[in-house]
């Protein structure tokens, strides 16, 4: 039997404080919780940014269609869910149906070109069909012809297609509002570089539903953030008591168990002749 492992010596300290490569992974798991956290309070701030910034957009006076010589200036970050107006005359018969998940259920939305007076032509996204009306043919008689007058909110270009399935032009399967890749498949010259969600105000019976963009967003982040932190604190108190409780059993082992007794006899005891006697 080895001094360490003796009970007479103490408990082995070594057996009971946390192994190093415990230690290491608990120690990086603590900064990695807190980055965590404080990447959830920056993506906060961005998120009350975007949403204030939307609900001012959305909710402004509409503006004049950007022109085509500024089109190539028009970004995200300064333009979209800007309210516009565009007016033209639709190509119905070069609509793309784009898969859609709504409020109402699942169907598709209707992105229609609208050719404007000056030759330019922008995607309009009329709004959304049920799947019993994807054939354009349950729906042509009561389309909007001649001049048409659009109010809505100016949207980016939705490039590649969904999270999980891509768009498919050949197969004409399309999960994104991908600009480039719709007016390619569809022959449309001088497009936009970005679409427009229309309001609500060309809704009738037996047409796309309109204004049904999504302008809230939600901001759990701080819960988030909340979350990270308190592993991070409850991880860090692990340690704490971990490496604690060792030091208090080393120390305690350090000083012998002679020492605990004679630590324990009061003043002027007999125990040293005692011990000798016997």
């Amino acid at each position: 039997m080895t001094p360490d492992s003796d009970p007479a010596n103490g408990a082995r300290p070594s057996a009971r404080r946390p192994s190093l490569w415990l230690t290491i992974p608990a120690v990086a798991g603590v900064f990695g919780l807190i980055a965590l956290g404080i990447w959830q309070i920056e993506r906060r701030a961005w998120k009350l940014a975007l949403i204030d910034r939307v609900e001012q957009r959305a909710d402004a006076v509409p503006v004049p269609l950007p022109p085509a010589a500024s089109w190539p200036e028009v970004t995200a970050a300064r333009d979209e869910y800007r309210r516009v107006t565009a007016s033209g005359r639709f190509l119905h018969d070069r609509e793309t149906l784009v898969k859609a998940v709504t409020d109402a259920g699942g169907g598709s939305w209707v992105i229609t070109p609208l050719r404007t007076e000056d030759g330019a032509t922008v995607l309009i996204n009329r709004g959304f069909v049920p799947p019993d009306q994807r054939d354009r043919a349950t729906r042509s008689a009561r389309e909007p012809a001649g001049e048409i007058a659009i109010t809505g909110l100016l949207r980016v270009t939705e490039p590649g297609g969904g999270f999980l399935r891509h768009n498919d032009p050949a197969g004409d399967r399309w999960y994104s509002r991908d600009v480039a890749a719709i007016a390619a498949a569809r022959s449309v010259e001088s497009v936009a570089p970005f679409f427009i969600d229309a309001d609500a105000s060309l809704n009738a019976p037996g047409q796309p539903i309109g204004g049904l963009t999504v302008v809230r967003f939600p901001n759990n982040h701080l819960v988030y953030a909340l979350t990270w932190f308190c592993l991070a604190f409850m991880l860090f108190g692990w340690l704490v008591v971990a490496f604690g409780s060792g030091f208090f059993r080393r120390a305690r082992a350090g000083r012998g168990p002679g020492q605990e007794v004679r630590s324990a006899l009061p003043t002027g005891s007999h125990a040293g002749p005692i011990a000798e006697h016997r």
